[in-house]
């Protein structure tokens, strides 16, 4: 499309960021993109060893609010940034320069984590002023691309200059907030608060005018973070195998952890790659909000997993204060929720209800139940955690013999 903006590949000096295009062929992501999410691999990881060490002393709410502070802040400036890069990535100097201090707020924010959680533990005030300050950098990067886009591309200019105003307000909100140090229970109230304002930022900048991100683009860069937040399942793994050699050595428990947490995050990742998200967008753009903010509780259930075998390693060492039901309850919860939130993210971006999902929820449900029941009658955390490891296969199996005609019929009636 004439001036659009499309990266040479040859040089990097400064371009217009006139907007891409987004019916681009063969759009796929950019080694910049790639460089900026393993940064993302730092924050999670840290999360969830955060988030494993209060679940294993038994501080269940604290873990999952500082868990849901964290993964709110991880998030959603990422899933800002790849949005923004989709419409206008131009690949010059500026645009380089910009993901790098994304990518050191997100550092940032890490180095902030265990005083996060340490804090929320204690239960009096919240000390999140670095994991703050990393978010706002990130979002002090977000504002200078949205200006200069506006710049550049006149014609889409009431959306990104409503981007950049808007969240630099709520980035002051923020910063005050870290300054004024208000006890937990107000603390909580303007989190929630800033936070339902930060998400209804890009629904009231795209009623302006709508930018130009590519559907297939964003389809791909969402897989791309499912595929690292993966890695935190099988860090888990090597954890868990790990604690069960130190204690036991080579044994059949070991190769019952090492094949259950492989099966596990395999059966996960199969099960994510069989939403048909890229062709649905491309057709219906609206649909990317409900698809786009419900990949948060995605990310958040798959690195919970990972926390949660983490746990059981913990435990197996006897280095914990839960029991082998607590240990199976922190894979096994995170699992449930991944379960129900994609088939219900399947449901909304195809607007369509199929009542055989139904049965492959209850299906996953009554497998993940059946793995908490065998450890409390007495069986091994590696034995519950082979037998999590067949939720999603029960998914996998009603997909590749029934569900996969159903989706044929689903998406042809979705698509115009």
């Amino acid at each position: 499309m004439s001036g659009m903006t499309q990266p040479s590949g040859r040089d990097h000096r400064i371009q217009r960021m006139t907007g891409r295009d987004p019916d681009q062929t063969h759009r796929a992501s950019t080694p910049l993109e790639l460089l900026f999410d393993l940064t993302l691999v730092v924050t999670f990881s840290q999360a969830g060893t955060q988030m494993a060490h209060l679940l294993e002393l038994g501080h269940i709410a604290a873990a999952v609010g500082a868990f849901a502070f964290s993964l709110f802040a991880i998030c959603w400036a990422w899933i800002n940034y790849s949005w923004l890069a989709s419409a206008y990535d131009n690949d010059d100097i500026f645009f380089r320069v910009a993901t790098m201090v994304q990518m050191l707020g997100v550092l940032v924010m890490a180095l902030g984590m265990p005083a996060l959680f340490h804090s929320i533990d204690e239960g009096l005030h919240v000390d999140n002023g670095i994991v703050v300050a990393g978010y706002v950098v990130m979002r002090v990067s977000t504002i200078a691309l949205w200006l200069r886009a506006g710049r550049h591309d006149p014609r889409r200019r009431p959306a990104t200059q409503t981007y950049a105003g808007l969240i630099a307000l709520a980035q002051v909100a923020w910063v005050i907030q870290i300054f004024i140090y208000p006890p937990l229970p107000v603390t909580v109230a303007v989190t929630v608060a800033l936070v339902t304002f930060e998400m209804a930022i890009p629904a009231i900048a795209e009623r302006r005018a709508r930018t130009p991100w590519h559907a297939h683009h964003i389809a791909e860069r969402y897989s791309l973070l499912v595929i690292i937040t993966l890695g935190e399942v099988i860090l888990g793994t090597i954890l868990a195998i790990s604690a069960v050699v130190e204690e036991q050595g080579w044994s059949v428990e070991a190769v019952l952890v090492a094949s259950g947490g492989v099966m596990l995050a395999f059966g996960l990742w199969w099960v994510y790659f069989t939403m048909p998200s890229g062709e649905i967008l491309a057709a219906h753009r609206r649909r990317g909000f409900p698809w786009g903010y419900g990949h948060m509780v995605l990310f958040g259930s798959l690195a919970a997993t990972g926390a949660g075998l983490h746990v059981a390693a913990n435990v197996i060492e006897h280095e914990a204060h839960l029991g082998p039901v607590g240990a199976i309850l922190t894979v096994v919860v995170p699992v449930a929720v991944f379960t129900v939130a994609l088939i219900t993210l399947y449901s909304l971006l195809l607007l369509q209800f199929d009542p055989f999902h139904t049965w492959l929820v209850v299906g996953a449900l009554a497998v993940l139940t059946a793995a908490v029941l065998a450890v409390a009658a007495g069986a091994s955390i590696g034995t519950g955690i082979l037998l999590a490891a067949g939720a999603p296969l029960v998914v996998i199996v009603g997909y590749e013999t029934v569900g996969h005609r159903h989706q044929a019929v689903a998406v042809e009636r979705a698509l115009p």
